[in-house]
């Protein structure tokens, strides 16, 4: 039972420390087409992961440690607030999705890409009291779209190798 609970423990921490070198690594790529906010978002590779090798809880335990971590490390309290707005309805849209069965893995991600850019919009217009920032969601919707689907196929193919690790 101990060795169990030890390989969990360190799955997690694994998967925590991964997502937040991505984080690192992508915080250093220029901004993509010039458009504020469009990122890749390789950190969900790690919550897509966590969530078809492990579990619903699992992804969600992973998902607000690397939020947490990373604002703290690398960012600040809005950092924060936009970070936890678009990580976690990201990944309740992502959790609701598969539970239907109804998705793959690529429209699972397509979804938590869009819902990411939705949850920081969102937060930027309460920050900013303006709604006129809602136009810019279907720039990100376009981010989300292409973004989520390179994802998608990255975490599809990197459960398929690592799927005897995680299990």
């Amino acid at each position: 039972m101990k060795e169990n609970r030890t390989k969990t423990v360190a799955r997690y921490g694994l998967l925590v420390a991964l997502a937040m070198i991505m984080s690192y690594l992508e915080a250093q790529l220029p901004v993509f087409f010039a458009i504020p906010g469009m990122k890749l978002g390789l950190t969900n590779v790690v919550v897509l992961v966590a969530l078809y090798g492990m579990g619903y809880g699992s992804a969600a335990v992973i998902n607000l440690v690397r939020i947490v971590l990373v604002s703290m490390l690398f960012g600040n309290g809005m950092s924060l607030a936009y970070s936890l707005a678009g990580g976690i309805l990201s990944g309740a849209v992502m959790m609701l999705l598969k539970r239907t069965n109804a998705f793959s893995m690529v429209a699972v991600s397509i979804a938590g890409g869009i819902a990411h850019n939705i949850g920081q919009i969102l937060v930027a217009m309460l920050v900013l009291q303006t709604a006129a920032l809602g136009w810019y969601l279907l720039v990100l919707w376009v981010s989300g779209l292409v973004s989520g689907a390179i994802i998608g196929v990255i975490g599809g193919e990197l459960c398929r190798r690592l799927q005897k690790i995680l299990i």
